[in-house]
């Protein structure tokens, strides 16, 4: 059982534009929504990435739960709805 993660994330114009093209193979109007963080990332970004311990992981299996959702705060159903917040929801203005 993975107990945590992480990544480095893409820092480089040029894998994030072909990433996008030839990985994701989005259409030039998609690409064109995202081609501020493109410019950006040509300007020069530093490696960053991060991590993520899964303490909900570890407490499940420390309390020998069947399901993430029994020792999660805020947990969703199966479909992604909230049953506590009842979200996602129509808005009525």
């Amino acid at each position: 059982m993975e107990l945590g993660g992480g990544s480095i994330r893409i820092h480089n114009a040029e894998l994030q534009g072909h990433v996008f093209d030839k990985i994701l193979k989005l259409n030039p109007e998609v690409q064109a929504s995202f081609s501020h963080l493109v410019t950006a990332l040509g300007h020069g970004c530093p490696p960053h990435g991060g991590i993520a311990l899964g303490l909900d992981r570890l407490v499940a299996v420390l309390t020998g739960s069947q399901s993430l959702r029994d020792v999660i705060a805020f947990p969703k159903s199966k479909n992604g709805r909230d049953i506590f917040m009842k979200s996602p929801a129509v808005a009525t203005r």
